[in-house]
Protein backbone atom coordinates (compact mmCIF):
# COMPACT_ATOMS: atom_id res chain seq x y z
CA UNK A 1 0.00 0.00 0.00
CA UNK A 2 1.46 3.33 -1.08
CA UNK A 3 0.10 5.21 1.90
CA UNK A 4 2.04 3.08 4.42
CA UNK A 5 5.40 3.38 2.67
CA UNK A 6 8.21 5.43 4.19
CA UNK A 7 9.67 8.58 2.70
CA UNK A 8 12.68 6.51 1.61
CA UNK A 9 10.45 3.93 -0.10
CA UNK A 10 8.52 6.58 -2.00
CA UNK A 11 11.69 8.39 -3.02
CA UNK A 12 13.12 5.12 -4.38
CA UNK A 13 9.92 4.46 -6.33
CA UNK A 14 10.12 7.91 -7.90
CA UNK A 15 13.76 7.41 -8.80
CA UNK A 16 13.12 4.16 -10.70
CA UNK A 17 9.93 5.56 -12.28
CA UNK A 18 7.63 2.94 -10.75
CA UNK A 19 5.50 5.76 -9.31
CA UNK A 20 4.80 9.38 -10.19
CA UNK A 21 4.08 12.14 -7.66
CA UNK A 22 0.48 12.21 -8.87
CA UNK A 23 0.13 8.49 -8.02
CA UNK A 24 1.49 9.07 -4.53
CA UNK A 25 -0.62 12.15 -3.88
CA UNK A 26 -3.78 10.47 -5.16
CA UNK A 27 -3.15 7.57 -2.76
CA UNK A 28 -2.91 9.90 0.23
CA UNK A 29 -5.93 11.90 -0.88
CA UNK A 30 -7.94 8.70 -1.24
CA UNK A 31 -6.80 7.41 2.13
CA UNK A 32 -7.70 10.70 3.79
CA UNK A 33 -11.19 10.64 2.25
CA UNK A 34 -11.69 7.05 3.40
CA UNK A 35 -10.58 7.60 6.99
CA UNK A 36 -11.14 11.33 7.50
CA UNK A 37 -14.53 11.16 9.23
CA UNK A 38 -13.32 8.53 11.67
CA UNK A 39 -10.15 10.39 12.66
CA UNK A 40 -10.71 14.09 12.02
CA UNK A 41 -6.97 14.63 11.79
CA UNK A 42 -7.36 17.36 9.14
CA UNK A 43 -9.12 20.65 9.74
CA UNK A 44 -9.20 21.19 5.98
CA UNK A 45 -7.40 20.28 2.76
CA UNK A 46 -7.46 21.33 -0.89
CA UNK A 47 -7.41 18.25 -3.11
CA UNK A 48 -7.18 20.26 -6.33
CA UNK A 49 -4.22 22.26 -5.08
CA UNK A 50 -2.40 19.11 -3.94
CA UNK A 51 -2.95 17.37 -7.27
CA UNK A 52 -1.84 20.50 -9.10
CA UNK A 53 1.42 20.48 -7.16
CA UNK A 54 1.79 16.76 -7.92
CA UNK A 55 1.32 17.19 -11.67
CA UNK A 56 3.98 19.90 -11.73
CA UNK A 57 6.30 17.46 -9.92
CA UNK A 58 5.42 14.77 -12.49
CA UNK A 59 6.85 16.99 -15.22
CA UNK A 60 10.03 17.65 -13.26
CA UNK A 61 10.68 13.95 -12.73
CA UNK A 62 9.93 13.11 -16.37
CA UNK A 63 12.40 15.76 -17.56
CA UNK A 64 15.07 14.77 -15.02
CA UNK A 65 14.79 18.15 -13.28
CA UNK A 66 13.46 17.02 -9.91
CA UNK A 67 14.30 19.44 -7.11
CA UNK A 68 15.31 16.79 -4.56
CA UNK A 69 14.89 13.04 -3.94
CA UNK A 70 11.61 13.92 -2.18
CA UNK A 71 10.16 16.11 -4.93
CA UNK A 72 6.43 15.35 -5.26
CA UNK A 73 5.92 13.63 -1.89
CA UNK A 74 3.16 15.13 0.31
CA UNK A 75 3.82 16.48 3.80
CA UNK A 76 1.04 17.46 6.21
CA UNK A 77 1.23 20.79 8.04
CA UNK A 78 0.13 21.58 11.59
CA UNK A 79 -2.46 24.34 11.59
CA UNK A 80 -0.23 26.95 13.24
CA UNK A 81 2.36 27.14 10.44
CA UNK A 82 1.75 29.76 7.75
CA UNK A 83 1.19 28.57 4.18
CA UNK A 84 0.55 31.29 1.62
CA UNK A 85 -3.13 31.63 0.64
CA UNK A 86 -4.22 28.84 2.98
CA UNK A 87 -6.29 29.09 6.18
CA UNK A 88 -4.44 29.10 9.50
CA UNK A 89 -6.82 28.85 12.44
CA UNK A 90 -4.44 27.42 15.07
CA UNK A 91 -7.34 25.20 16.10
CA UNK A 92 -9.22 28.30 17.33
CA UNK A 93 -12.38 30.24 16.53
CA UNK A 94 -10.27 33.34 17.08
CA UNK A 95 -8.56 32.81 13.71
CA UNK A 96 -11.30 30.86 11.95
CA UNK A 97 -11.39 33.14 8.90
CA UNK A 98 -7.69 34.04 8.73
CA UNK A 99 -5.78 33.36 5.49
CA UNK A 100 -1.96 33.36 5.61
CA UNK A 101 -0.43 35.97 3.28
CA UNK A 102 3.02 34.35 3.20
CA UNK A 103 4.94 31.10 3.67
CA UNK A 104 6.74 30.25 6.89
CA UNK A 105 10.46 29.63 6.34
CA UNK A 106 10.00 25.88 6.85
CA UNK A 107 7.32 25.87 4.15
CA UNK A 108 9.55 27.81 1.75
CA UNK A 109 12.30 25.23 2.29
CA UNK A 110 9.92 22.33 1.70
CA UNK A 111 8.71 23.96 -1.50
CA UNK A 112 12.34 24.41 -2.62
CA UNK A 113 12.72 20.63 -2.22
CA UNK A 114 9.56 20.10 -4.29
CA UNK A 115 7.50 18.58 -1.47
CA UNK A 116 3.73 18.88 -1.74
CA UNK A 117 2.15 20.99 0.98
CA UNK A 118 -0.80 18.83 1.98
CA UNK A 119 -3.62 20.03 4.22
CA UNK A 120 -4.08 21.70 7.59
CA UNK A 121 -3.72 19.26 10.47
CA UNK A 122 -5.81 19.49 13.63
CA UNK A 123 -4.26 20.57 16.91
CA UNK A 124 -5.07 21.72 20.42
CA UNK A 125 -6.10 25.37 20.33
CA UNK A 126 -2.99 27.55 20.02
CA UNK A 127 -1.00 24.37 20.86
CA UNK A 128 -2.32 24.41 24.44
CA UNK A 129 -3.18 20.84 25.31
CA UNK A 130 -2.01 17.25 25.40
CA UNK A 131 -4.89 15.45 23.70
CA UNK A 132 -6.12 17.52 20.71
CA UNK A 133 -9.42 17.81 22.55
CA UNK A 134 -9.21 21.61 22.95
CA UNK A 135 -9.46 22.21 19.18
CA UNK A 136 -12.38 24.46 18.35
CA UNK A 137 -13.04 22.21 15.33
CA UNK A 138 -13.53 19.03 17.31
CA UNK A 139 -11.17 16.36 18.64
CA UNK A 140 -8.93 14.02 16.67
CA UNK A 141 -9.13 10.28 17.35
CA UNK A 142 -6.25 7.88 17.80
CA UNK A 143 -6.10 5.49 14.82
CA UNK A 144 -5.10 2.60 17.09
CA UNK A 145 -8.31 3.00 19.11
CA UNK A 146 -10.91 5.56 18.09
CA UNK A 147 -12.07 6.01 21.68
CA UNK A 148 -8.59 7.19 22.72
CA UNK A 149 -6.83 10.51 22.18
CA UNK A 150 -3.85 10.87 19.79
CA UNK A 151 -1.97 13.15 22.18
CA UNK A 152 -1.30 16.81 21.63
CA UNK A 153 -0.89 19.44 20.70
CA UNK A 154 0.27 17.97 17.34
CA UNK A 155 -2.31 15.20 17.53
CA UNK A 156 -3.60 15.72 14.00
CA UNK A 157 -0.06 15.43 12.62
CA UNK A 158 0.64 12.20 14.52
CA UNK A 159 -2.71 10.59 13.72
CA UNK A 160 -2.42 11.45 10.02
CA UNK A 161 1.01 9.83 9.73
CA UNK A 162 -0.02 6.75 11.72
CA UNK A 163 -3.18 6.30 9.65
CA UNK A 164 -1.48 6.67 6.26
CA UNK A 165 -3.07 10.02 5.40
CA UNK A 166 0.38 11.53 4.85
CA UNK A 167 3.88 10.11 4.78
CA UNK A 168 5.43 12.77 7.00
CA UNK A 169 4.13 15.85 8.81
CA UNK A 170 5.32 18.97 10.57
CA UNK A 171 4.42 19.66 14.18
CA UNK A 172 5.54 22.06 16.85
CA UNK A 173 6.89 21.18 20.28
CA UNK A 174 6.68 23.59 23.23
CA UNK A 175 6.67 21.02 26.04
CA UNK A 176 6.36 17.67 24.27
CA UNK A 177 3.79 18.40 21.56
CA UNK A 178 5.64 16.38 18.91
CA UNK A 179 7.03 13.60 21.07
CA UNK A 180 3.95 12.81 23.17
CA UNK A 181 1.54 12.33 20.21
CA UNK A 182 4.25 10.41 18.35
CA UNK A 183 4.42 8.02 21.31
CA UNK A 184 0.62 7.72 21.56
CA UNK A 185 0.29 6.98 17.82
CA UNK A 186 3.27 4.62 17.41
CA UNK A 187 5.39 6.79 15.11
CA UNK A 188 8.65 8.77 15.29
CA UNK A 189 8.69 12.41 16.40
CA UNK A 190 11.74 14.68 16.59
CA UNK A 191 12.03 17.89 18.61
CA UNK A 192 15.20 19.64 17.32
CA UNK A 193 17.50 21.83 19.39
CA UNK A 194 16.06 25.29 20.05
CA UNK A 195 17.41 27.47 17.24
CA UNK A 196 18.01 24.61 14.79
CA UNK A 197 14.80 25.32 12.84
CA UNK A 198 13.37 28.75 12.02
CA UNK A 199 10.18 29.79 13.80
CA UNK A 200 9.41 32.54 11.28
CA UNK A 201 5.79 32.17 10.17
CA UNK A 202 4.87 29.91 13.09
CA UNK A 203 2.25 31.27 15.50
CA UNK A 204 3.92 31.71 18.87
CA UNK A 205 2.71 29.99 22.02
CA UNK A 206 5.81 30.36 24.23
CA UNK A 207 8.59 31.91 22.17
CA UNK A 208 11.53 30.67 24.24
CA UNK A 209 10.25 27.08 24.16
CA UNK A 210 8.59 26.55 20.75
CA UNK A 211 10.36 24.53 18.06
CA UNK A 212 9.19 23.08 14.73
CA UNK A 213 9.98 19.45 14.01
CA UNK A 214 9.01 16.45 11.85
CA UNK A 215 6.89 13.37 12.50
CA UNK A 216 7.30 10.28 10.32
CA UNK A 217 7.24 6.50 10.04
CA UNK A 218 10.96 6.03 10.64
CA UNK A 219 14.03 7.72 12.04
CA UNK A 220 15.38 8.14 8.52
CA UNK A 221 12.18 9.96 7.50
CA UNK A 222 12.48 12.59 10.22
CA UNK A 223 16.23 12.90 9.57
CA UNK A 224 15.53 13.71 5.92
CA UNK A 225 12.94 16.37 6.78
CA UNK A 226 15.20 17.96 9.40
CA UNK A 227 17.93 18.33 6.78
CA UNK A 228 15.46 20.21 4.56
CA UNK A 229 13.87 22.57 7.12
CA UNK A 230 16.85 23.21 9.41
CA UNK A 231 19.40 26.01 9.30
CA UNK A 232 19.79 29.68 10.12
CA UNK A 233 17.17 32.14 8.92
CA UNK A 234 17.64 35.90 8.80
CA UNK A 235 13.94 36.30 9.62
CA UNK A 236 14.36 34.53 12.97
CA UNK A 237 17.00 36.00 15.29
CA UNK A 238 16.84 32.93 17.54
CA UNK A 239 17.95 30.58 14.74
CA UNK A 240 21.59 29.59 15.07
CA UNK A 241 24.34 29.62 12.45
CA UNK A 242 25.48 26.02 12.87
CA UNK A 243 25.79 24.00 9.64
CA UNK A 244 23.13 21.45 8.77
CA UNK A 245 24.51 17.93 8.33
CA UNK A 246 23.48 15.06 6.11
CA UNK A 247 21.31 13.63 8.86
CA UNK A 248 20.23 10.59 6.85
CA UNK A 249 23.85 9.48 6.47
CA UNK A 250 24.73 10.51 10.03
CA UNK A 251 21.91 8.32 11.38
CA UNK A 252 23.65 5.21 10.00
CA UNK A 253 26.75 5.64 12.20
CA UNK A 254 26.99 3.05 14.96
CA UNK A 255 29.13 3.19 18.09
CA UNK A 256 29.00 2.06 21.71
CA UNK A 257 27.04 4.97 23.14
CA UNK A 258 27.15 5.88 26.78
CA UNK A 259 23.45 5.83 27.66
CA UNK A 260 22.25 7.65 30.75
CA UNK A 261 19.10 6.43 32.51
CA UNK A 262 17.25 9.30 34.16
CA UNK A 263 16.47 7.98 37.63
CA UNK A 264 13.97 10.71 38.55
CA UNK A 265 11.76 9.64 35.63
CA UNK A 266 12.15 5.89 35.98
CA UNK A 267 11.41 5.88 39.72
CA UNK A 268 8.65 8.48 39.78
CA UNK A 269 5.01 8.00 40.73
CA UNK A 270 2.52 7.64 37.91
CA UNK A 271 4.68 5.54 35.56
CA UNK A 272 2.50 2.77 34.13
CA UNK A 273 3.90 -0.74 34.64
CA UNK A 274 3.60 -1.62 30.92
CA UNK A 275 5.51 1.53 29.98
CA UNK A 276 8.18 0.83 32.61
CA UNK A 277 8.59 -2.73 31.33
CA UNK A 278 8.93 -1.56 27.71
CA UNK A 279 11.55 1.04 28.67
CA UNK A 280 13.40 -1.62 30.65
CA UNK A 281 13.61 -3.76 27.51
CA UNK A 282 15.05 -0.81 25.57
CA UNK A 283 17.74 -0.38 28.23
CA UNK A 284 18.54 -4.09 28.03
CA UNK A 285 18.84 -3.84 24.24
CA UNK A 286 21.42 -1.07 24.37
CA UNK A 287 23.35 -2.82 27.14
CA UNK A 288 23.39 -6.13 25.27
CA UNK A 289 24.83 -4.36 22.21
CA UNK A 290 27.86 -2.96 23.95
CA UNK A 291 26.55 0.38 25.21
CA UNK A 292 27.52 1.58 28.65
CA UNK A 293 24.46 2.12 30.84
CA UNK A 294 24.97 4.80 33.47
CA UNK A 295 22.51 6.21 36.00
CA UNK A 296 21.86 9.94 35.69
CA UNK A 297 20.32 12.07 38.41
CA UNK A 298 18.94 15.55 37.73
CA UNK A 299 17.37 16.60 41.05
CA UNK A 300 15.79 19.79 39.75
CA UNK A 301 13.81 18.08 36.98
CA UNK A 302 11.18 17.34 39.62
CA UNK A 303 10.44 21.07 39.65
CA UNK A 304 10.46 21.22 35.86
CA UNK A 305 6.73 20.80 35.26
CA UNK A 306 5.79 23.57 37.68
CA UNK A 307 8.44 25.92 36.30
CA UNK A 308 7.41 25.12 32.73
CA UNK A 309 3.77 26.02 33.29
CA UNK A 310 4.78 29.34 34.83
CA UNK A 311 7.10 30.29 31.97
CA UNK A 312 4.87 28.95 29.20
CA UNK A 313 1.71 30.66 30.46
CA UNK A 314 3.57 33.94 31.00
CA UNK A 315 4.81 33.90 27.42
CA UNK A 316 1.40 32.82 26.14
CA UNK A 317 -0.22 35.76 27.95
CA UNK A 318 2.14 38.10 26.13
CA UNK A 319 1.95 36.43 22.70
CA UNK A 320 -1.83 36.13 22.60
CA UNK A 321 -2.38 39.79 23.47
CA UNK A 322 -2.31 40.58 19.72
CA UNK A 323 -5.52 38.62 19.17
CA UNK A 324 -7.83 41.39 20.30
CA UNK A 325 -10.49 41.73 17.60
CA UNK A 326 -8.79 44.82 16.20
CA UNK A 327 -5.41 43.80 14.83
CA UNK A 328 -6.09 40.08 14.41
CA UNK A 329 -8.79 37.58 14.95
CA UNK A 330 -12.48 37.32 15.71
CA UNK A 331 -14.42 40.51 16.38
CA UNK A 332 -17.59 40.21 18.45
CA UNK A 333 -20.78 41.38 16.78
CA UNK A 334 -22.13 42.22 20.23
CA UNK A 335 -19.42 44.83 20.87
CA UNK A 336 -20.69 48.41 21.19
CA UNK A 337 -17.49 50.17 22.24
CA UNK A 338 -13.72 49.66 22.32
CA UNK A 339 -13.76 47.92 25.70
CA UNK A 340 -16.40 45.52 24.40
CA UNK A 341 -14.34 44.73 21.32
CA UNK A 342 -11.46 43.55 23.49
CA UNK A 343 -13.39 41.70 26.16
CA UNK A 344 -16.20 40.14 24.14
CA UNK A 345 -14.05 39.24 21.12
CA UNK A 346 -11.53 37.39 23.29
CA UNK A 347 -14.25 35.77 25.41
CA UNK A 348 -15.97 34.45 22.28
CA UNK A 349 -12.84 33.61 20.29
CA UNK A 350 -10.74 31.72 22.85
CA UNK A 351 -11.58 28.33 24.33
CA UNK A 352 -11.50 27.44 28.01
CA UNK A 353 -7.96 26.03 28.11
CA UNK A 354 -6.51 29.07 26.35
CA UNK A 355 -8.37 31.37 28.74
CA UNK A 356 -7.05 29.38 31.69
CA UNK A 357 -3.46 29.79 30.54
CA UNK A 358 -3.87 33.49 29.76
CA UNK A 359 -5.20 34.03 33.28
CA UNK A 360 -2.33 32.02 34.79
CA UNK A 361 0.16 34.02 32.74
CA UNK A 362 -1.36 37.33 33.80
CA UNK A 363 -1.17 36.22 37.44
CA UNK A 364 2.48 35.13 37.44
CA UNK A 365 3.53 38.37 35.73
CA UNK A 366 1.43 40.67 37.90
CA UNK A 367 2.89 43.10 40.39
CA UNK A 368 3.93 41.42 43.61
CA UNK A 369 4.05 37.96 42.03
CA UNK A 370 6.57 38.39 39.20
CA UNK A 371 9.59 37.66 41.38
CA UNK A 372 7.84 35.01 43.44
CA UNK A 373 6.84 32.97 40.40
CA UNK A 374 8.28 33.98 37.03
CA UNK A 375 11.77 34.94 38.22
CA UNK A 376 12.07 31.82 40.35
CA UNK A 377 10.86 29.64 37.49
CA UNK A 378 13.60 31.08 35.26
CA UNK A 379 16.17 30.26 37.93
CA UNK A 380 14.89 26.67 38.05
CA UNK A 381 15.17 26.58 34.28
CA UNK A 382 18.84 27.58 34.48
CA UNK A 383 19.48 24.90 37.08
CA UNK A 384 17.83 22.23 34.93
CA UNK A 385 19.90 23.17 31.88
CA UNK A 386 23.09 23.14 33.98
CA UNK A 387 22.26 19.68 35.31
CA UNK A 388 21.66 18.35 31.81
CA UNK A 389 24.93 19.79 30.56
CA UNK A 390 26.88 18.24 33.45
CA UNK A 391 25.22 14.91 32.74
CA UNK A 392 26.42 15.06 29.14
CA UNK A 393 30.00 15.16 30.39
CA UNK A 394 29.52 11.47 31.27
CA UNK A 395 26.94 10.22 28.75
CA UNK A 396 26.15 10.64 25.07
CA UNK A 397 22.41 10.07 25.21
CA UNK A 398 19.86 10.25 28.03
CA UNK A 399 16.99 7.73 27.91
CA UNK A 400 13.57 8.01 29.53
CA UNK A 401 9.92 7.19 28.87
CA UNK A 402 8.22 9.66 26.54
CA UNK A 403 4.97 9.54 28.50
CA UNK A 404 3.88 8.02 31.84
CA UNK A 405 1.14 5.96 30.15
CA UNK A 406 -0.05 4.93 26.72
CA UNK A 407 -2.90 6.90 25.14
CA UNK A 408 -5.84 7.50 27.47
CA UNK A 409 -9.54 7.62 26.66
CA UNK A 410 -11.32 10.68 25.31
CA UNK A 411 -12.73 12.99 28.02
CA UNK A 412 -10.84 11.07 30.70
CA UNK A 413 -8.79 14.06 31.81
CA UNK A 414 -10.69 17.05 30.44
CA UNK A 415 -12.14 17.98 33.81
CA UNK A 416 -8.80 17.70 35.62
CA UNK A 417 -6.24 20.11 34.14
CA UNK A 418 -3.49 18.94 36.51
CA UNK A 419 -3.89 15.32 35.40
CA UNK A 420 -3.69 16.49 31.78
CA UNK A 421 -0.56 18.57 32.47
CA UNK A 422 1.15 15.56 34.06
CA UNK A 423 1.28 13.92 30.61
CA UNK A 424 4.16 16.31 29.88
CA UNK A 425 6.22 15.44 32.95
CA UNK A 426 8.97 13.65 30.95
CA UNK A 427 9.12 16.05 28.03
CA UNK A 428 8.93 19.64 29.30
CA UNK A 429 12.45 19.86 30.73
CA UNK A 430 13.93 19.17 27.28
CA UNK A 431 12.28 22.38 26.04
CA UNK A 432 13.35 24.24 29.17
CA UNK A 433 16.96 23.28 28.43
CA UNK A 434 16.67 23.80 24.66
CA UNK A 435 17.85 20.24 23.88
CA UNK A 436 17.03 17.90 20.99
CA UNK A 437 14.96 14.79 21.73
CA UNK A 438 13.23 12.06 19.78
CA UNK A 439 10.43 9.63 20.57
CA UNK A 440 10.49 6.24 18.84
CA UNK A 441 8.02 3.36 19.23
CA UNK A 442 9.24 0.62 21.55
CA UNK A 443 6.28 -1.66 22.19
CA UNK A 444 2.63 -1.89 23.14
CA UNK A 445 0.71 -2.05 26.39
CA UNK A 446 -1.79 -4.74 27.35
CA UNK A 447 -4.47 -2.94 25.32
CA UNK A 448 -2.20 -2.96 22.25
CA UNK A 449 -1.70 0.80 22.42
CA UNK A 450 1.75 2.09 21.36
CA UNK A 451 4.49 3.03 23.82
CA UNK A 452 7.31 5.45 23.05
CA UNK A 453 10.84 5.80 24.41
CA UNK A 454 12.50 9.22 24.52
CA UNK A 455 16.16 9.79 23.72
CA UNK A 456 17.64 13.18 24.63
CA UNK A 457 20.83 14.58 23.10
CA UNK A 458 23.33 17.38 23.52
CA UNK A 459 22.55 20.80 22.03
CA UNK A 460 22.82 20.54 18.23
CA UNK A 461 23.70 16.87 18.64
CA UNK A 462 20.92 15.65 16.35
CA UNK A 463 23.30 13.41 14.38
CA UNK A 464 24.25 11.33 17.41
CA UNK A 465 20.66 11.32 18.64
CA UNK A 466 19.28 10.09 15.31
CA UNK A 467 22.01 7.44 15.04
CA UNK A 468 21.23 6.03 18.49
CA UNK A 469 17.51 5.99 17.71
CA UNK A 470 17.98 4.33 14.33
CA UNK A 471 20.26 1.69 15.87
CA UNK A 472 17.36 0.59 18.09
CA UNK A 473 14.77 0.92 15.33
CA UNK A 474 16.77 -1.25 12.91
CA UNK A 475 16.56 -4.20 15.29
CA UNK A 476 12.81 -3.94 15.90
CA UNK A 477 9.63 -3.75 13.84
CA UNK A 478 7.40 -1.56 16.04
CA UNK A 479 7.59 1.29 13.54
CA UNK A 480 6.41 -1.04 10.75
CA UNK A 481 3.18 -1.98 12.51
CA UNK A 482 0.02 -0.15 11.50
CA UNK A 483 -3.29 0.50 13.26
CA UNK A 484 -6.32 -1.70 12.41
CA UNK A 485 -8.15 1.26 10.90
Amino acid sequence: MIYYQTLKDLSSALRINSLLPSDITAAFVGRTKATGKALHSFICYDEADAMGQAKAADLRWKSGKNLSPYDGIPIGIKDMISVRNQPMACGSRMLENYISPYDATVIARLRAAGMIIWGRLNMDEFAMGSSTETSAFGPTQNPWNLSCVPGGSSGGSAAAVAAGQTCVALGTDTGGSIRQPAAFCGIVGLKPTYGRVSRYGVTAFASSLDQVGPLGRSVEDVAAILAIIGGQDSYDSTSVDIPIEDYVHASTVEKPWRVGILSEFMDGDGLDCDVAAAIGRVVQFYESHGCQIRPVSLPNVKAGLAAYYIIATAEAFSNLARFDGIRYGHRSKAATNVADIYSKSRAEGFGEEVKRRIILGAFVLSGGFHDAYYTRAQKVRSLIRSEYMRAFDDVDIILSPTTPTAAFCEHEKCEDPLAMYLNDVYTVTVNMAGLPAISIPCGFDNNHMPIGVQLIGRPFGESDLLAAARFYEKAHDFHRQHPPL
